[in-house]
Protein backbone atom coordinates (compact mmCIF):
# COMPACT_ATOMS: atom_id res chain seq x y z
CA UNK A 1 0.00 0.00 0.00
CA UNK A 2 3.09 2.76 0.47
CA UNK A 3 4.95 1.52 -2.19
CA UNK A 4 6.63 4.59 -4.05
CA UNK A 5 5.30 4.29 -7.48
CA UNK A 6 2.43 5.66 -5.75
CA UNK A 7 4.09 8.42 -3.69
CA UNK A 8 2.81 11.08 -5.60
CA UNK A 9 1.46 14.62 -5.25
CA UNK A 10 -2.31 14.98 -5.23
CA UNK A 11 -2.75 16.13 -8.32
CA UNK A 12 0.03 16.47 -10.68
CA UNK A 13 -3.50 16.44 -13.32
CA UNK A 14 -6.78 16.85 -12.83
CA UNK A 15 -9.29 14.91 -15.34
CA UNK A 16 -12.83 14.11 -14.30
CA UNK A 17 -14.93 11.30 -16.06
CA UNK A 18 -19.01 12.46 -16.15
CA UNK A 19 -20.95 8.90 -16.77
CA UNK A 20 -24.68 9.49 -16.64
CA UNK A 21 -27.11 7.31 -14.15
CA UNK A 22 -29.43 4.66 -16.42
CA UNK A 23 -29.08 7.24 -19.28
CA UNK A 24 -31.96 6.93 -21.36
CA UNK A 25 -34.15 5.62 -18.67
CA UNK A 26 -33.25 8.94 -16.57
CA UNK A 27 -34.16 11.30 -19.79
CA UNK A 28 -37.39 9.36 -20.03
CA UNK A 29 -37.91 10.30 -16.19
CA UNK A 30 -36.93 14.10 -16.82
CA UNK A 31 -39.73 14.00 -19.07
CA UNK A 32 -42.15 12.38 -17.14
CA UNK A 33 -41.50 12.84 -13.57
CA UNK A 34 -44.82 11.01 -12.79
CA UNK A 35 -42.25 7.93 -13.93
CA UNK A 36 -39.69 8.57 -11.12
CA UNK A 37 -38.94 5.61 -8.93
CA UNK A 38 -40.78 3.41 -11.03
CA UNK A 39 -39.46 0.31 -12.69
CA UNK A 40 -39.06 1.32 -16.62
CA UNK A 41 -37.05 0.30 -19.30
CA UNK A 42 -36.38 1.38 -22.98
CA UNK A 43 -35.82 -0.80 -25.90
CA UNK A 44 -39.73 -1.89 -26.91
CA UNK A 45 -39.23 -1.41 -30.40
CA UNK A 46 -36.33 -3.99 -30.92
CA UNK A 47 -37.78 -6.49 -28.17
CA UNK A 48 -34.91 -6.72 -26.41
CA UNK A 49 -33.76 -4.46 -23.37
CA UNK A 50 -31.69 -1.23 -24.05
CA UNK A 51 -31.54 0.94 -20.59
CA UNK A 52 -32.48 -0.21 -17.39
CA UNK A 53 -33.84 2.26 -14.23
CA UNK A 54 -32.56 1.34 -11.20
CA UNK A 55 -35.58 0.83 -9.98
CA UNK A 56 -36.29 -2.33 -12.49
CA UNK A 57 -32.45 -3.14 -11.69
CA UNK A 58 -33.48 -3.85 -8.19
CA UNK A 59 -35.59 -6.59 -10.15
CA UNK A 60 -33.29 -8.22 -12.00
CA UNK A 61 -33.89 -6.39 -14.61
CA UNK A 62 -30.72 -5.95 -17.18
CA UNK A 63 -29.50 -4.47 -20.61
CA UNK A 64 -29.86 -7.09 -23.14
CA UNK A 65 -32.64 -9.35 -21.67
CA UNK A 66 -35.52 -10.15 -23.58
CA UNK A 67 -38.38 -8.61 -23.45
CA UNK A 68 -40.59 -11.09 -22.18
CA UNK A 69 -38.10 -12.38 -19.79
CA UNK A 70 -38.56 -8.75 -18.46
CA UNK A 71 -41.95 -9.27 -17.91
CA UNK A 72 -41.96 -11.99 -15.88
CA UNK A 73 -39.69 -10.96 -13.27
CA UNK A 74 -41.63 -7.88 -12.73
CA UNK A 75 -44.66 -7.73 -14.00
CA UNK A 76 -45.38 -4.19 -13.19
CA UNK A 77 -42.52 -3.37 -15.22
CA UNK A 78 -43.36 0.03 -17.69
CA UNK A 79 -41.39 -0.73 -21.31
CA UNK A 80 -40.64 2.47 -23.56
CA UNK A 81 -39.94 2.70 -26.73
CA UNK A 82 -36.36 4.69 -27.28
CA UNK A 83 -36.36 7.86 -28.69
CA UNK A 84 -32.43 8.48 -29.73
CA UNK A 85 -33.28 12.15 -31.03
CA UNK A 86 -34.53 12.96 -27.56
CA UNK A 87 -31.18 11.47 -25.68
CA UNK A 88 -29.13 12.75 -28.02
CA UNK A 89 -30.79 16.51 -27.41
CA UNK A 90 -29.87 15.38 -23.45
CA UNK A 91 -26.74 14.56 -24.50
CA UNK A 92 -25.45 17.66 -26.15
CA UNK A 93 -27.01 20.09 -22.93
CA UNK A 94 -25.03 18.18 -20.62
CA UNK A 95 -21.60 18.41 -22.29
CA UNK A 96 -23.08 22.19 -22.38
CA UNK A 97 -23.03 22.49 -19.19
CA UNK A 98 -19.24 20.55 -18.46
CA UNK A 99 -17.76 23.07 -20.59
CA UNK A 100 -19.08 25.73 -18.34
CA UNK A 101 -16.27 24.74 -16.47
CA UNK A 102 -13.66 23.88 -18.99
CA UNK A 103 -13.52 23.83 -22.59
CA UNK A 104 -11.06 20.82 -22.47
CA UNK A 105 -13.71 18.17 -22.72
CA UNK A 106 -13.89 15.14 -24.81
CA UNK A 107 -17.96 13.40 -25.82
CA UNK A 108 -16.93 9.93 -25.00
CA UNK A 109 -20.30 8.56 -25.26
CA UNK A 110 -23.56 9.80 -25.85
CA UNK A 111 -23.81 9.24 -21.79
CA UNK A 112 -20.23 9.74 -20.71
CA UNK A 113 -17.50 12.27 -21.54
CA UNK A 114 -13.81 12.94 -20.23
CA UNK A 115 -12.77 16.72 -18.82
CA UNK A 116 -9.69 17.80 -17.96
CA UNK A 117 -9.62 20.65 -15.31
CA UNK A 118 -5.72 20.62 -14.42
CA UNK A 119 -5.04 24.52 -13.47
CA UNK A 120 -8.32 25.67 -13.23
CA UNK A 121 -8.38 25.90 -9.36
CA UNK A 122 -7.51 29.89 -9.65
CA UNK A 123 -9.45 31.01 -12.37
CA UNK A 124 -12.65 28.93 -10.82
CA UNK A 125 -11.78 30.13 -7.57
CA UNK A 126 -12.31 26.09 -7.03
CA UNK A 127 -10.31 23.15 -5.59
CA UNK A 128 -10.65 20.43 -8.07
CA UNK A 129 -12.74 18.45 -5.58
CA UNK A 130 -15.39 21.48 -5.31
CA UNK A 131 -15.20 21.52 -9.40
CA UNK A 132 -16.05 17.93 -9.85
CA UNK A 133 -18.59 18.26 -7.50
CA UNK A 134 -20.45 21.69 -9.00
CA UNK A 135 -20.37 19.75 -12.66
CA UNK A 136 -22.88 16.80 -11.64
CA UNK A 137 -24.74 19.19 -9.62
CA UNK A 138 -25.01 22.08 -12.62
CA UNK A 139 -26.33 18.83 -14.88
CA UNK A 140 -29.01 17.52 -12.20
CA UNK A 141 -30.31 21.22 -11.87
CA UNK A 142 -30.04 22.14 -15.38
CA UNK A 143 -30.33 19.31 -17.57
CA UNK A 144 -32.55 17.08 -15.19
CA UNK A 145 -30.75 13.79 -14.88
CA UNK A 146 -28.49 12.28 -12.37
CA UNK A 147 -24.51 11.52 -13.24
CA UNK A 148 -21.55 9.80 -11.52
CA UNK A 149 -18.76 11.85 -11.33
CA UNK A 150 -14.65 10.18 -11.07
CA UNK A 151 -12.14 13.00 -10.29
CA UNK A 152 -8.61 11.41 -10.44
CA UNK A 153 -4.87 11.80 -12.51
CA UNK A 154 -5.41 9.76 -15.27
CA UNK A 155 -8.31 9.07 -17.43
CA UNK A 156 -8.24 5.33 -16.49
CA UNK A 157 -8.52 6.30 -12.97
CA UNK A 158 -10.86 8.86 -13.55
CA UNK A 159 -13.16 5.94 -15.15
CA UNK A 160 -12.39 3.79 -11.64
CA UNK A 161 -13.83 6.73 -9.96
CA UNK A 162 -16.61 7.19 -11.57
CA UNK A 163 -18.10 3.69 -11.03
CA UNK A 164 -17.12 3.70 -7.57
CA UNK A 165 -20.63 5.13 -6.00
CA UNK A 166 -23.51 4.65 -9.03
CA UNK A 167 -25.59 6.62 -8.74
CA UNK A 168 -25.05 9.71 -8.51
CA UNK A 169 -21.73 10.03 -6.52
CA UNK A 170 -18.75 11.54 -6.56
CA UNK A 171 -15.50 9.98 -5.98
CA UNK A 172 -12.15 11.31 -5.97
CA UNK A 173 -8.58 9.20 -6.18
CA UNK A 174 -5.84 11.57 -5.48
CA UNK A 175 -2.41 10.54 -5.69
CA UNK A 176 -1.73 8.92 -2.33
CA UNK A 177 -5.33 6.94 -2.82
CA UNK A 178 -4.39 4.97 -5.71
CA UNK A 179 -3.14 1.57 -4.36
CA UNK A 180 -6.59 1.69 -2.31
CA UNK A 181 -8.63 1.81 -4.83
CA UNK A 182 -6.96 -0.67 -7.18
CA UNK A 183 -6.27 -3.28 -3.90
CA UNK A 184 -9.86 -4.79 -4.41
CA UNK A 185 -10.49 -3.94 -8.54
CA UNK A 186 -10.42 -7.48 -10.40
CA UNK A 187 -7.89 -6.40 -13.25
CA UNK A 188 -10.87 -7.14 -15.91
CA UNK A 189 -12.77 -4.67 -14.42
CA UNK A 190 -10.15 -1.71 -15.61
CA UNK A 191 -11.19 0.26 -19.13
CA UNK A 192 -9.78 -1.13 -21.81
CA UNK A 193 -8.73 -3.95 -20.22
CA UNK A 194 -10.43 -7.32 -22.49
CA UNK A 195 -11.11 -10.81 -21.37
CA UNK A 196 -8.37 -12.25 -23.64
CA UNK A 197 -5.64 -9.55 -21.97
CA UNK A 198 -6.99 -10.57 -18.01
CA UNK A 199 -6.86 -14.14 -18.93
CA UNK A 200 -2.73 -13.38 -20.03
CA UNK A 201 -2.35 -11.88 -17.29
CA UNK A 202 -3.76 -14.09 -14.89
CA UNK A 203 -1.05 -16.69 -16.00
CA UNK A 204 1.73 -13.50 -15.00
CA UNK A 205 0.43 -13.51 -12.10
CA UNK A 206 -1.79 -10.84 -11.83
CA UNK A 207 -5.35 -10.80 -10.19
CA UNK A 208 -5.94 -7.23 -9.03
CA UNK A 209 -5.93 -3.41 -10.57
CA UNK A 210 -2.77 -3.00 -7.76
CA UNK A 211 -0.83 -6.41 -9.30
CA UNK A 212 -1.32 -4.96 -13.11
CA UNK A 213 -0.04 -1.66 -11.54
CA UNK A 214 3.17 -3.00 -9.41
CA UNK A 215 4.74 -5.11 -12.61
CA UNK A 216 7.78 -3.55 -13.98
CA UNK A 217 7.77 -2.06 -16.72
CA UNK A 218 10.04 -4.37 -19.04
CA UNK A 219 7.51 -6.78 -17.66
CA UNK A 220 4.86 -5.17 -19.28
CA UNK A 221 6.16 -4.02 -22.13
CA UNK A 222 7.50 -7.96 -22.91
CA UNK A 223 3.90 -9.02 -22.62
CA UNK A 224 1.61 -6.25 -23.90
CA UNK A 225 1.25 -4.56 -26.34
CA UNK A 226 1.16 -0.28 -26.66
CA UNK A 227 -2.20 -0.29 -25.46
CA UNK A 228 -1.92 -2.37 -22.11
CA UNK A 229 1.09 -0.54 -21.48
CA UNK A 230 -0.42 3.29 -21.67
CA UNK A 231 -2.99 1.44 -19.22
CA UNK A 232 -0.41 0.52 -16.84
CA UNK A 233 1.03 3.75 -17.00
CA UNK A 234 -2.18 5.45 -16.16
CA UNK A 235 -2.71 3.10 -13.23
CA UNK A 236 0.19 4.82 -11.76
CA UNK A 237 -1.24 7.53 -11.91
CA UNK A 238 0.62 8.83 -15.23
CA UNK A 239 -1.49 10.63 -17.47
CA UNK A 240 -0.45 9.39 -20.86
CA UNK A 241 -4.07 9.60 -23.10
CA UNK A 242 -5.16 13.38 -23.40
CA UNK A 243 -8.51 15.11 -23.39
CA UNK A 244 -9.55 15.36 -26.75
CA UNK A 245 -11.81 18.58 -26.67
CA UNK A 246 -14.97 17.40 -29.15
CA UNK A 247 -16.54 14.40 -30.31
CA UNK A 248 -14.91 11.54 -31.29
CA UNK A 249 -13.92 11.13 -34.59
CA UNK A 250 -11.02 8.21 -35.24
CA UNK A 251 -12.51 4.68 -35.90
CA UNK A 252 -11.10 1.73 -36.44
CA UNK A 253 -14.13 -0.14 -37.58
CA UNK A 254 -17.81 0.86 -38.21
CA UNK A 255 -20.53 -1.25 -37.05
CA UNK A 256 -24.42 -1.03 -37.15
CA UNK A 257 -26.97 -3.74 -36.29
CA UNK A 258 -31.00 -4.30 -36.15
CA UNK A 259 -33.02 -6.70 -33.35
CA UNK A 260 -36.70 -6.70 -34.42
CA UNK A 261 -39.31 -8.11 -33.10
CA UNK A 262 -40.78 -10.99 -34.00
CA UNK A 263 -37.79 -12.78 -34.67
CA UNK A 264 -38.59 -14.22 -38.41
CA UNK A 265 -37.14 -16.52 -41.28
CA UNK A 266 -38.11 -14.25 -44.60
CA UNK A 267 -35.29 -13.85 -46.39
CA UNK A 268 -36.33 -10.88 -48.08
CA UNK A 269 -36.97 -8.86 -44.80
CA UNK A 270 -33.44 -10.06 -43.79
CA UNK A 271 -31.22 -9.12 -46.25
CA UNK A 272 -33.44 -5.77 -46.17
CA UNK A 273 -32.54 -4.74 -43.22
CA UNK A 274 -29.02 -6.54 -43.99
CA UNK A 275 -28.79 -3.61 -46.20
CA UNK A 276 -30.14 -0.96 -44.25
CA UNK A 277 -27.21 -1.45 -41.57
CA UNK A 278 -24.73 -1.71 -44.71
CA UNK A 279 -26.27 2.03 -45.93
CA UNK A 280 -26.22 2.97 -41.77
CA UNK A 281 -22.33 2.61 -41.76
CA UNK A 282 -21.72 4.06 -45.07
CA UNK A 283 -23.24 7.28 -44.24
CA UNK A 284 -21.25 7.45 -41.08
CA UNK A 285 -18.45 6.77 -42.52
CA UNK A 286 -18.91 9.30 -45.24
CA UNK A 287 -19.37 11.62 -42.31
CA UNK A 288 -15.84 11.15 -41.13
CA UNK A 289 -14.22 10.70 -44.73
CA UNK A 290 -13.94 7.13 -44.34
CA UNK A 291 -13.41 4.14 -46.73
CA UNK A 292 -13.74 0.39 -45.37
CA UNK A 293 -11.26 -2.10 -46.67
CA UNK A 294 -13.63 -5.05 -46.09
CA UNK A 295 -16.60 -5.53 -44.64
CA UNK A 296 -18.28 -8.03 -42.12
CA UNK A 297 -21.94 -9.27 -41.96
CA UNK A 298 -23.87 -11.70 -39.59
CA UNK A 299 -26.94 -12.85 -38.52
CA UNK A 300 -27.74 -13.98 -35.07
CA UNK A 301 -30.20 -16.91 -35.15
CA UNK A 302 -33.12 -16.87 -32.06
CA UNK A 303 -31.10 -18.71 -30.16
CA UNK A 304 -28.75 -16.15 -29.95
CA UNK A 305 -26.18 -17.92 -32.20
CA UNK A 306 -24.42 -15.56 -34.73
CA UNK A 307 -23.04 -16.34 -38.08
CA UNK A 308 -20.91 -14.28 -39.87
CA UNK A 309 -18.83 -13.91 -43.05
CA UNK A 310 -15.99 -11.34 -44.28
CA UNK A 311 -14.56 -10.25 -47.36
CA UNK A 312 -11.88 -7.96 -48.43
CA UNK A 313 -13.43 -5.34 -50.98
CA UNK A 314 -11.01 -4.01 -53.96
CA UNK A 315 -10.62 -1.33 -52.91
CA UNK A 316 -11.94 1.10 -49.94
CA UNK A 317 -15.60 2.50 -50.59
CA UNK A 318 -18.03 3.86 -48.63
CA UNK A 319 -20.66 3.75 -50.89
CA UNK A 320 -23.75 0.92 -51.11
CA UNK A 321 -23.92 0.00 -54.72
CA UNK A 322 -20.12 -0.56 -54.40
CA UNK A 323 -20.50 -2.92 -51.67
CA UNK A 324 -24.00 -4.72 -51.78
CA UNK A 325 -23.16 -7.27 -54.55
CA UNK A 326 -20.68 -8.86 -51.98
CA UNK A 327 -22.92 -8.42 -49.00
CA UNK A 328 -25.67 -10.34 -51.38
CA UNK A 329 -23.48 -13.03 -51.89
CA UNK A 330 -22.46 -12.90 -47.88
CA UNK A 331 -26.23 -13.21 -47.26
CA UNK A 332 -26.61 -16.30 -49.25
CA UNK A 333 -24.04 -18.48 -47.47
CA UNK A 334 -24.68 -17.18 -44.12
CA UNK A 335 -29.04 -17.57 -44.59
CA UNK A 336 -30.74 -20.91 -43.59
CA UNK A 337 -33.87 -21.68 -45.05
CA UNK A 338 -36.51 -22.14 -41.91
CA UNK A 339 -33.93 -20.77 -39.54
CA UNK A 340 -35.67 -18.06 -37.38
CA UNK A 341 -33.49 -14.87 -37.22
CA UNK A 342 -33.67 -12.04 -34.44
CA UNK A 343 -31.03 -9.41 -35.70
CA UNK A 344 -28.63 -8.43 -38.26
CA UNK A 345 -25.36 -6.13 -38.33
CA UNK A 346 -22.65 -5.02 -40.70
CA UNK A 347 -19.17 -3.83 -39.55
CA UNK A 348 -17.22 -1.52 -42.03
CA UNK A 349 -13.47 -2.77 -41.49
CA UNK A 350 -9.87 -1.55 -42.56
CA UNK A 351 -10.89 2.12 -42.30
CA UNK A 352 -8.99 4.75 -44.02
CA UNK A 353 -9.08 8.34 -45.17
CA UNK A 354 -11.40 8.29 -48.17
CA UNK A 355 -8.10 11.05 -49.99
CA UNK A 356 -6.40 7.98 -49.77
CA UNK A 357 -8.41 5.63 -52.21
CA UNK A 358 -5.92 4.00 -54.84
CA UNK A 359 -7.81 2.57 -57.95
CA UNK A 360 -6.36 0.04 -60.11
CA UNK A 361 -5.56 0.33 -63.47
CA UNK A 362 -8.46 -1.93 -64.42
CA UNK A 363 -11.52 0.50 -62.65
CA UNK A 364 -13.04 3.14 -64.19
CA UNK A 365 -11.85 6.68 -62.98
CA UNK A 366 -15.09 8.25 -64.26
CA UNK A 367 -17.61 6.14 -62.71
CA UNK A 368 -15.60 6.51 -59.27
CA UNK A 369 -16.43 10.01 -59.48
CA UNK A 370 -20.14 9.55 -60.90
CA UNK A 371 -20.34 7.41 -57.23
CA UNK A 372 -18.63 10.28 -55.12
CA UNK A 373 -21.04 13.03 -56.90
CA UNK A 374 -24.21 10.75 -56.40
CA UNK A 375 -23.40 9.98 -52.61
CA UNK A 376 -23.21 13.94 -52.25
CA UNK A 377 -26.11 15.14 -53.49
CA UNK A 378 -27.83 11.62 -51.64
CA UNK A 379 -26.22 12.49 -48.30
CA UNK A 380 -27.44 16.26 -49.18
CA UNK A 381 -31.03 15.03 -49.43
CA UNK A 382 -31.32 12.73 -46.14
CA UNK A 383 -29.89 15.61 -44.24
CA UNK A 384 -32.73 17.87 -45.20
CA UNK A 385 -35.80 15.61 -45.50
CA UNK A 386 -34.36 13.21 -42.49
CA UNK A 387 -31.82 9.67 -42.74
CA UNK A 388 -32.80 6.89 -45.45
CA UNK A 389 -35.29 9.51 -47.66
CA UNK A 390 -33.34 8.11 -50.34
CA UNK A 391 -31.67 4.58 -50.09
CA UNK A 392 -31.26 1.75 -52.59
CA UNK A 393 -34.27 -0.02 -53.81
CA UNK A 394 -33.85 -3.42 -52.16
CA UNK A 395 -33.86 -2.17 -48.97
CA UNK A 396 -37.19 -0.29 -49.83
CA UNK A 397 -38.85 -3.57 -48.71
CA UNK A 398 -38.62 -2.03 -44.93
CA UNK A 399 -40.80 0.76 -45.94
CA UNK A 400 -43.55 -1.49 -47.40
CA UNK A 401 -43.25 -3.60 -44.71
CA UNK A 402 -44.02 -0.59 -42.30
CA UNK A 403 -40.39 -1.40 -40.55
CA UNK A 404 -38.28 1.39 -41.77
CA UNK A 405 -37.73 3.31 -38.68
CA UNK A 406 -38.11 2.07 -35.08
CA UNK A 407 -41.06 -0.01 -34.16
CA UNK A 408 -43.91 2.05 -32.38
CA UNK A 409 -43.28 5.80 -32.57
CA UNK A 410 -42.22 7.47 -29.82
CA UNK A 411 -44.87 10.23 -28.06
CA UNK A 412 -42.68 13.10 -28.87
CA UNK A 413 -43.05 11.74 -32.60
CA UNK A 414 -46.77 11.30 -32.20
CA UNK A 415 -47.76 14.85 -30.64
CA UNK A 416 -45.52 17.31 -31.87
CA UNK A 417 -47.16 20.52 -33.00
CA UNK A 418 -46.12 22.34 -36.11
CA UNK A 419 -43.65 24.93 -35.00
CA UNK A 420 -43.08 24.18 -31.56
CA UNK A 421 -39.80 23.89 -30.75
CA UNK A 422 -37.84 20.56 -29.02
CA UNK A 423 -37.08 22.43 -26.29
CA UNK A 424 -40.75 23.40 -25.47
CA UNK A 425 -42.09 20.64 -26.54
CA UNK A 426 -39.59 18.25 -24.08
CA UNK A 427 -40.20 20.27 -21.61
CA UNK A 428 -35.96 20.95 -21.54
CA UNK A 429 -35.01 23.62 -19.50
CA UNK A 430 -33.55 26.58 -20.63
CA UNK A 431 -29.93 27.08 -20.75
CA UNK A 432 -28.46 29.48 -18.91
CA UNK A 433 -24.76 31.05 -19.48
CA UNK A 434 -22.41 32.37 -16.50
CA UNK A 435 -20.53 35.24 -18.09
Amino acid sequence: MEDLIFSLSSWPRAIVHIDADAFFTSCEEAIHPELKGKPIVTGAERGIIACASYAAKASGIERGIPIHEARRRCPELIILPSDYETYSLFSRRMFTVIRRFTPQVEEYSIDEAFADITGLRRVLRMSYEEIALSIGKEILKDVGISVSVGLSLSKVLAKIASKYRKPGGVTFIPGRSIARYLQDLPVEKVWGIGPATANYLRKLGVITALDFARLPERTVRKHLTKPGVEIWHELRGESVLPVVDGVKEIYSSISKTKTFAPPTDDPDYLYAHLLRNLESACIKARRYRLAAGGVVSFLKRQDFEIQAAEVKLSHPSSYPPEISPLLREQFQCLYRTGVTYRATGVILTHLEGNEQVQYSLFEDPLRAEKMRLLYHAVDTINSKYGKHTLHLASSHFLEERGKGKRGEPTCREKTTLPGETNRKHLGLPLLYLKV
